[in-house]
Parts: structure tokens; sequence; C-alpha cells
């Protein structure tokens, strides 16, 4: 019976979780189309899955099953104007993120099958021309079991690295210690849940919001509350999975498929509004360092229009009842 309880737990913080992308279905706005800055024109970018973008330039990576090596485009054109290679054989690459002028850190965190002891992530040097460096590896070890992930988030201010994990109802947000160690296991703490299904992220510049990306849906948070500030609709790709936000604030989405296009997306005046809105006196708790920190599951979309709140609570409310009434129907014996 606990046991029963536990599932019943977790399928109601899923549909918490849950419940925002539910009530922007219910607003009825339509997507925002987005601009096409370039389409990226080397044969070799087939499976774009991770951005990273700064001034004219852009930076991405394969997904799985490519060699070790970030690709450098020009902005103005979708060139490739240069490759790093930094490694021979990764496991999963799934994405990239930034780490100051000329450096972006690669995760090789995908791990569809669950299978992986440890998941690794790389501070490589990039730019034009071609370069191959040996760059030290960090390992991540989740506290109690394997996750896969598509998600890395590097703090703008702290150059602390999280990583968000991929689940359908709920992903999580770990941080690693402040200090990783290169030769030792880095054991990763939970900071909290977000939405499921979760294939890029990206800090603002302000280190105080973070967006999160699915295949269609976009979502920004406070960090590191976790709070829900809003969510909206990204243009529909081939197969999204690259978000980037520029250090002035743009925001950029790519998509796996040969000659994919990069777009650039406003974000919705009612998001940048509360973004915007002064940070509450009460300073938020620090990040965790270890998973026995409790995470923070509650979830709000404050920036809703106040006449819709009672359709969007009866949306949220039966995405909750049709989960627990599945997962009931489950546990009945047969």
């Amino acid at each position: 019976m606990a046991d029963v309880r536990r599932r019943l737990l977790t399928v109601a913080a899923g549909a918490a979780v849950v419940a925002p992308f539910a009530i922007g279905l219910a607003s009825g706005a339509e997507p925002d189309e987005g601009e096409v800055l370039f389409s990226f024109a080397d044969p070799e970018i087939v499976e774009s899955s991770g951005l990273v973008a700064a001034g004219d330039r852009v930076w991405t990576v394969n997904d799985s099953g490519d060699i070790g090596r970030v690709f450098s485009v020009d902005a103005a054109t979708g060139e490739t104007v240069g490759v790093t290679y930094w490694a021979d054989g990764p496991e999963d690459v799934e994405a990239l993120a930034p780490d100051g002028p000329g450096h972006v850190w690669v995760a090789d965190i995908g791990d569809n099958t669950a299978s992986r002891d440890s998941v690794q992530v790389t501070r490589v040097p990039v730019g034009d021309g071609d370069r191959t460096v040996d760059e030290e590896t960090i390992d991540l070890v989740y506290p109690d079991g394997p996750r896969d992930a598509e998600a890395l988030l590097v703090h703008p201010r702290t150059g602390r690295v999280h990583v968000v994990t991929k689940r359908v109802l709920a992903g999580e947000v770990w941080a690693a210690p402040p200090e990783t160690a290169d030769d030792a296991p880095n054991r990763l703490g939970l900071v909290g849940q977000v939405v499921g299904l979760v294939t890029d992220g990206a800090f603002f510049p302000d280190g105080r919001h973070v967006v999160l990306r699915t295949y269609a849906r976009a979502v920004v948070y406070t960090f590191p509350e976790l709070e829900v500030v809003g969510s909206w609709d990204l243009p529909a790709q081939q197969q999204g999975e690259g978000i980037a936000v520029t250090p002035d604030g743009e925001v950029l989405v790519s998509s796996e498929g040969t000659d994919a296009p990069v777009l650039s997306v406003a974000v919705p005046p009612r998001i940048e509004r509360a973004m915007a809105a002064p940070t509450p006196t009460p300073s938020a708790a620090p990040v965790p360092t270890t998973a026995d920190a409790p995470a923070d599951g509650t979830v709000q979309d404050a920036a809703d229009p106040p006449a819709r709140h009672a359709w969007n609570w009866v949306v949220g409310g039966v995405v909750g009842l049709l989960a627990l009434g599945v997962l009931w129907r489950s546990l009945r014996p047969h």
C-alpha cells in the first residue's frame, strides 16, 4: 500500500508540473512563428541538439552518434567558420551552455536506457578555425540512480553547472557542487521539479530567470525558486531541441534536420513584465549541494490573465484527475 501511495504522489506532482502547459493551451494564444535568422549550411550539421549564441556567432553540436565536435557558425550566413574537436567517442552529447568569451560547456548527458553510472561535461574553447583540444572531463553522478537528460545550464554569475532531466510528466533540475573535481565523481544535488520532456534550456543574463523548452513550448522559471513565470508556444519545428539566450536577452531556437533554420522568438510581453518585477525582499534559499535537500515541486503561472483563472484551474484539475485515473486502473487487480 505504501508503494501505491508513493506512485500516486508521483503522478500528482507530475500533474502539478504539467498544469501550466495545459493552462497555456486553454488560453488559446497563437504561437509566434519567429524570425528566421539563418539556416545551417554545413551538411555535417544534421542533428543540432544544443545551442549557444553571442554576437555574430552561434555554436551547436550534433545529437548522439557524432564524434566529439562543436561547430562555430556565422550568424549572418549560416556557414561553419570553425570546428573544435574535443573527444573521439562521446556517448550521447545533448547540450551546450555558454561559459564566458570563447568557451562553452559540452554536455554528454543523454541516457535513454538509464544505464550510465555517470555523465560528463567538458569545458572547451571555441572560435573561428579548426582545433583539437584535450580538456579535462567532469564526471557527474545522480545520488539515486541514472536519468536521461538533454539540457545543461551554467549560471552566468557563479558559473555553477546544472543538469535538467528529461522525464514525461516532470523533469528535475540538478546542481553540481560549487567546486567540481576532475579526478573524482561529482555528486549532483536536487534543486527542484520542472516541466517534463525538456530538450534544452538557458539562463537569462540576469541569472534570476531560466527558460526551458520542450518540443513545442517554452516556460520561464525564477531561479533558484523554480516558480513558473509563464509559458508560450514555440514555432513548429521538425524536432525542436535547441534554445539559447544571447547576452542581450534575445531567445533563439533550433531544430534537428538538414539545413535547419535558427529562429529568433519573442518572449511574450506579459512574461517580460513579470521578469522585470523587483525581486522579493526575502532572499531565496541557496541551491542545495546534496540530494538530501528537499525539492519544491510547486509551480504556478502567475502571468496568466486574471479573467481566465477559473478555466485554467479546471483544465489543470482535469489533467491531474485523468493521470490519477489511469494509474488507479493500472493498480487494480485483473
